[in-house]
């Protein structure tokens, strides 16, 4: 038995065919362009590289697109007044703040003073509020774009163990709450967890999203497993992710590879959720 693989790069491309269309509709019949400011602090390489590609996407689909790069020592004062200008221009709606921010920059804090309307990448707490809550919200990116790519096997999420490796505010967390409201049963392992093996043997869906290379060996895959990697580690100058991916593939029943799986979702979620955004303030 071999997986199949789940084209995450082929299916954003899609997405950003049916985003461009309505962007058109948008202009012709609102005269409104959906705009996405992002914005940049420092030099940290693989952070331009993201946004870079962010703002490549945005063109590419008739989307406006700001970006703001700022030096290093940029204060957290001047980081807040930045945002508070994006939150009152017109053009934009939808802002996202690149991370890692530079030491002396509270993340938590930033995240906060952006609009909850405008806050395309779903950190503000009202918005991750809405979110615990099951109300109507912009959810965030890549557990988005997770929970799509499961839903393109065709395989029912609804009474499923599902496992997640990774807590973290900004996936783990987030994922594991989706799953929830796709009737999954969850369990989030993490650092301190005991038997990570025998968890993981029991998952009819694995999400790995911790950035530790090969984490996940093949033995530990339940046969017929989804597994979604979201991991992304350079090792040797080449992409890794949390799954040992040659092993894995002979016991899933489907699999994403890194790269090409989790990483083009999340930036046509982006996209996804600016045109939302874009079309509730027209509503």
């Amino acid at each position: 038995m071999s997986a199949k693989l789940i084209d995450g790069k082929k299916m954003a491309s899609a997405i950003r065919e049916d985003i461009a269309e309505e962007i058109k509709v948008l202009k012709d019949e609102f005269n409104v362009v959906p705009g996405l400011a992002v914005v940049i602090v420092g030099d940290d390489p693989a952070s331009h590289t993201y946004v870079s590609m962010k703002e490549k996407n945005c063109k590419n689909v008739g989307m406006y697109s700001e970006v703001h790069r700022l030096p290093e020592e940029t204060s957290q004062e001047q980081l807040l007044e930045l945002i508070h200008h994006l939150n009152e221009n017109d053009k934009i709606h939808g802002i996202l703040v690149q991370v890692p921010l530079p030491k002396g920059i509270n993340e938590n804090i930033v995240n906060s003073h952006i609009k909850p309307e405008k806050d395309v990448d779903g950190f503000h707490a009202i918005n991750t509020g809405n979110l615990f809550l099951g109300e109507e919200t912009i959810e965030p990116c890549t557990p988005k774009g997770i929970i799509k790519l499961i839903k393109s096997t065709g395989v029912e999420i609804s009474g499923k163990n599902a496992v997640v490796v990774g807590r973290s505010n900004i996936l783990g967390k987030p994922v594991a709450i989706l799953l929830l409201h796709e009737n999954a049963t969850v369990t989030i392992c993490h650092s301190k967890s005991k038997n990570l093996k025998e968890h993981l043997l029991n998952a009819d869906i694995i999400v790995a999203a911790v950035g530790r290379p090969e984490l996940i060996k093949g033995d530990m895959i339940k046969s017929g497993a989804v597994v979604i990697d979201a991991g992304t580690t350079v090792v040797e100058d080449k992409l890794v992710g949390d799954v040992e991916f040659d092993k894995a593939k002979e016991v899933a029943s489907y699999i994403t590879p890194v790269p090409g799986g989790v990483g083009p979702m999340t930036i046509a979620m982006l996209l996804e959720n600016t045109l939302e955004a874009a079309k509730k303030k027209c509503k």
